[in-house]
């Protein structure tokens, strides 16, 4: 068995998807281990375009199995929605995906509240999606959330209704209206009921690829707070929304040739120019899930050490490198100015990092084509230095160089190389 984990290594949308399909090929099992429909992954084959929001993108190869882990909330409308869109694009789902019975349901009052909390002013604002993630996991810390297992015994599940009905002070004349809904999808769903750490954990002779949802930065824990998700992001998270107890032998950080950002919170190397414009049009970053323009700034070699040190990351897969052709000068953030003081680590606080002022390094850009290229020292001169400066500041090697979003447009360097650097 050999387990490899993609995760993102900056504020989400790092082209993790394209990565995940990519390196599905050699996998088995393709696990989802936490986030909601909150999380877009857009994926293109020929000409034809896949967005998922909770099944993973493994599912596009017919022979592998996809699994929701505990970690994962689930709205059972849209999951369902999801599948029947996927399915009209041929993919099929008998007997390779499943889901964990740990795993918690976003109901709609769930929305409701994140609507309400993002216009409270009480609140910090978040810039959410507004698709009940948050107030779901509140309410699984709180021990008032209801499990997907729960959906398929309907006694237990009429009680913790009431439960979470009451907590919320929501009248208890809407737990019949929930069930209503709930019960024509119920038969749909339980077809994929499975434990998923008993699969997971006596897997001998196969392979496990480990697919993020969101990205560092918006852990929980270690994320730039209270600007975060409600997850954990980072490769710690699978142990605890996948319940593999086991140490994944490869951990691939997906990181952006330039840095992206929706919501609200810091963001150091933002631009608000005509540059940050080019590369949001060139890159088009517009979300998946909301279709929100996606802020824009320069590579920041801080924050993506401090991603790298979180999550034990042994390899960097870059993409979007094409984004940058025709830039005459690229810029590296390498370090924070703080008062009069220049430092090298992430800031603990989201104060405190609303406050730096980035130190830059800059380096000349190519005018070059770079979508055709396949070979890792075809790629011009000055996109390899660039490579290399980013690989310097991070301490570790880049492996895998996207040109487009292609699977053809997919560069894989050669080890020889990559160690001899």
């Amino acid at each position: 068995m050999y387990s490899t984990a993609v995760l993102g290594c900056a504020w989400g949308d790092e082209a993790k998807a394209k990565i995940v399909d990519v390196l599905a090929k050699d996998a088995d099992y393709i696990v989802r281990f936490q986030g909601g429909n909150n999380a877009g992954h857009t994926i293109k084959l020929k000409d034809k375009k896949y967005v998922f929001h909770l099944v993973p993108s493994g599912i596009l190869y017919p022979e592998k199995t996809c699994l929701i882990g505990s970690g994962v909330v689930i709205d059972p409308f849209q999951l369902l929605s999801e599948m029947d869109e996927l399915r009209s694009q041929g993919i099929s789902f008998g007997n390779r995906f499943f889901i964990d019975p740990r795993a918690q349901i976003v109901l709609p009052l769930h929305r409701e509240l994140d609507g309400k909390a993002e216009t409270n002013s009480i609140q910090t604002k978040i810039g959410t999606t507004k698709r009940g993630i948050g107030p779901c996991y509140s309410d699984a810390i709180a021990r008032y959330g209801i499990r997907f297992g729960d959906l398929f015994d309907n006694e237990y599940l009429k009680k913790r209704l009431e439960n979470i009905i009451r907590f919320h002070n929501y009248p208890t004349s809407q737990i019949d209206t929930i069930l209503n809904d709930l019960n024509p999808i119920i038969n749909k769903l339980r077809p994929f009921l499975k434990q998923i750490p008993y699969l997971l954990n006596t897997i001998i002779d196969k392979n496990i690829l480990f697919e993020g949802a969101q990205g560092t930065l918006l852990d929980i824990t270690f994320g730039t707070y209270p600007f975060v998700t409600s997850s954990h992001t980072i490769s710690g998270g699978i142990a605890i929304g996948a319940g593999f107890g086991k140490n994944v032998d490869r951990v691939v950080g997906v990181f952006k040739s330039y840095y992206t950002r929706v919501g609200e919170g810091p963001f150091p190397t933002e631009l608000h120019d005509e540059v940050g414009n080019k590369i949001r049009i060139q890159g088009n970053e517009f979300g998946s899930t909301t279709g929100r323009p996606r802020r824009c700034g320069w590579f920041d070699a801080v924050a993506a050490k401090y991603a790298a040190m979180l999550n034990g990351i042994d390899e960097i897969a870059f993409t979007l490198l094409d984004v940058f052709s025709g830039f005459d000068t690229i810029k590296i953030c390498a370090g924070y100015k703080i008062g009069d003081t220049v430092t090298t680590e992430f800031p603990h606080s989201s104060k405190v990092l609303e406050q730096v002022i980035p130190e830059y390094i800059e380096l000349p850009g190519w005018d070059a084509d770079i979508t055709r290229i396949t070979e890792y020292d075809m790629l011009p001169k000055n996109a390899l230095e660039y490579i290399a400066k980013v690989e310097k500041l991070i301490g570790i090697r880049v492996t895998i160089v996207s040109v487009g979003p292609e699977r053809e447009q997919t560069i894989f360097r050669k080890p020889e190389i990559a160690e001899n650097k």
